[in-house]
């Protein structure tokens, strides 16, 4: 039988509560260890767990390089992938992103907001699918592939994701009325610091995983905001500030594993290992 999401939750506390052991030993062989997240970050946060020899089995061909060299060979672990139809997202969104506290309910990405799960849909303050690699960058639309990849797709407010649209991210502006903390002007949007480093892993992802060699745009990043429907995405400086800022929470990592356990079968590697991002981007 696989195992339930209240078991993972408490196989996670127990990967956590050897946290100390592990780091030591990841120290040992000259690595460097996942700072603890910050205090409050999501519901259920606690200090980044350590990768175990699981993830080093599953990036085997990754371990060791460097730049393009590993960029390259993690595309083609993360490339070998279940897809979803953009219908599938509702059901999928409900198990990845639920309440640790409240699994009848979903935790929406920038206003920090708790809601049922059964409340989703297009009416004001209903929750829908947000892209966060914004789909009119690249033009992938809602297609099966970049457009239902649920590595960056979260629920949010509907208003609150028709106001962000598709922004690049950097940080600035003022601050959004229905979700405090987030902030916005006419061409970025800056997330509220509990997610500022789920953001930057989730748009890494998506510079990794699409290449142009499956029928799609390849996505890239770049240092500017106002791409447009070019498949572009930034600012990027800013985003590796906010990898580093926001270090990967018990939330977002277990969204990971749900998501490679009961849905795509591939993993975020920036999750797993957010030093990587400084080892392909400088």
């Amino acid at each position: 039988m696989p195992p339930t999401r209240v078991t993972r939750w408490k196989h996670l506390a127990l990967l956590i509560s050897g946290l100390s052991v592990a780091v030591a030993a990841t120290q040992t062989a000259g690595a460097t260890a996942v700072p603890d997240a910050a205090a409050g970050a999501h519901p259920g946060s606690a200090p980044a767990a350590a990768v175990t020899a699981y993830d080093d089995t599953y990036y085997q061909d990754a371990l060791g390089k460097t730049g393009q060299e590993l960029k390259d060979a993690l595309h083609g672990i993360v490339s070998e992938q279940s897809k979803l139809s953009y219908s599938q997202v509702w059901d999928a969104l409900k198990a990845t992103d639920e309440d640790p506290g409240n699994p009848a309910n979903v935790v929406l990405l920038y206003s920090g907001r708790s809601q049922s799960k059964a409340d989703n849909g297009g009416d004001p303050d209903q929750w829908n699918r947000e892209h966060v690699w914004a789909k009119s960058h690249g033009d992938f639309g809602t297609e099966t592939g970049p457009g239902t990849d649920i590595h960056h797709l979260r629920p949010t407010d509907v208003t609150v994701n028709s106001t962000r649209g598709n922004k690049d991210f950097d940080a600035g502006g003022s601050e959004v009325g229905e979700a405090p903390g987030n902030y916005t002007d006419s061409d970025s949007w800056e997330p509220r610091d509990e997610v500022k480093g789920d953001v930057a892993r989730m748009v890494f992802y998506m510079a990794v995983r699409y290449e142009g060699n499956d029928g799609f745009a390849d996505l890239e990043l770049n240092d500017q905001v106002g791409n447009g429907s070019n498949p572009y995405l930034g600012r990027m400086s800013v985003l590796k500030e906010w990898n580093t800022q926001d270090p990967p929470d018990a939330f977002e990592q277990n969204r990971n594993q749900v998501i490679y356990d009961d849905f795509q079968h591939n993993r975020n590697p920036f999750v797993d290992h957010p030093e990587w991002a400084a080892d392909i981007w400088g």
